[in-house]
């Protein structure tokens, strides 16, 4: 597509620097995509997501499906408008939340029918539907529907599980068609099985889609397993498409990821760690329910130029986290979310001076170091 380009402006090792370009903007990579499941990213302004630095956020297709229904979305602008996020969106396909959340499921090859966790109601995904309620939600980048393969598998099991989401690939491109503006990326599975992450690779290559992400990790496996599976998997999709990792992770996930070969991410980390009382910092976490940031007067992290770090104590974040206050979460999750997209800016920065290992290694120095001596 003449509209939707992947573009790579520098390399170091496996890991590129670049920009998917869209209609609505460009997504510098490697980038992260703070998750705002149902609309909103929880706790955020759409403009304080905006300052974080975040050029696309995710939505997701089962939630809004549900409620408040993707044609009532489409009837009121679609999701960019009904949310107010004028940048690019990337919408799930639903199948993930599906298996996790729903009730009652039955799966077949037509696809998954379930019940509502919410209210009990019975509705049907399939790849068809799942492309249409992306169509009416307005979706920049969507996703193939695919079953989300249980970990552990044994590999029968995986492979008859990748092979329906290849069939369910194949059946999302076609519903998908050609949408001048709009992507679809198409989901490699295949569990920890090496053989079966080249046949879902290839198989999707064949489809063809603007790009390719890697499922099926993140879900239980370990970061150890993650990044065998991650040494081999990233070199099997296109070179010229964008890959991402979906679902992961925390920031030592990120880094080992981009350093592998992964141009994007989600993950819902950031933004439920700030509303349970975690903050992430260059030396690691801060858990600010701890009773010894009491009467601490420093900032989260000295370093950091968000709002939480600029304007308020260790002190006052524990105090309205402990009292139910609403702004503990909205500053901890803006922190947060501004320390993700610092950690991807500085990437792309090392992977342009051709000095990720080195950042890397910073990074874990850093970390070790542990949060700062107590007052």
């Amino acid at each position: 597509m003449t509209d939707f380009q992947f573009k790579i402006d520098a390399r170091d090792g496996r890991a590129r620097k670049g920009r998917v370009i869209a209609p609505r903007g460009e997504i510098r990579t490697p980038a992260f995509m703070p998750v705002g499941t149902a609309g909103t990213v929880k706790a955020m302004l759409p403009e304080s997501v905006m300052a974080t630095g975040a050029d696309i956020i995710l939505g997701n297709t089962y939630h809004l499906m549900l409620r408040p229904g993707a044609e009532r979305v489409a009837e009121l602008g679609g999701l960019h408008q009904f949310m107010n996020w004028q940048k690019p969106i990337l919408t799930d396909s639903g199948g993930f939340q599906v298996m996790s959340l729903a009730e009652l499921r039955k799966l077949t090859e037509e696809g998954v029918r379930f019940a509502s966790h919410i209210d009990g109601g019975r509705h049907m995904l399939s790849p068809e539907s799942s492309m249409e309620i992306q169509r009416l939600l307005g979706s920049d980048i969507a996703m193939a529907f695919d079953e989300c393969t249980p970990f552990p598998a044994e590999k029968d099991i995986a492979a008859t599980s990748m092979r329906l989401s290849m069939r369910w690939a194949q059946r999302s491109r076609k519903a998908f068609g050609d949408r001048s503006g709009h992507a679809l990326f198409g989901i490699q599975q295949g569990c920890v099985f090496s053989d079966l992450r080249e046949e879902s690779a290839k198989s999707l290559q064949e489809i063809g889609f603007e790009g390719y992400a890697i499922g099926g990790l993140a879900v239980g496996e370990g970061q150890a397993q993650m990044f065998e599976v991650l040494d081999y998997a990233p070199g099997m999709l296109p070179d010229d498409k964008p890959r991402y990792l979906m679902g992961v992770g925390k920031p030592d996930d990120l880094v080992g990821a981009v350093l592998r070969g992964v141009d994007m991410f989600d993950c819902v980390l950031p933004t439920r760690s700030g509303r349970t009382g975690q903050a992430f910092t260059r030396r690691g976490v801060v858990n600010i329910k701890n009773a010894r940031h009491a009467a601490d007067p420093r900032p989260l992290d000295p370093d950091c130029t968000c709002p939480a770090c600029q304007g308020y104590s260790r002190a006052y974040l524990h105090h309205v986290f402990k009292a139910g206050e609403i702004i503990a979460s909205m500053l901890m999750t803006w922190h947060n979310l501004h320390y993700y997209q610092e950690l991807m800016a500085g990437m792309r920065a090392a992977i342009a001076d051709g000095d990720l290992i080195g950042f890397a290694r910073r990074f874990e120095a850093q970390r070790s170091e542990g949060d700062l001596e107590p007052i």
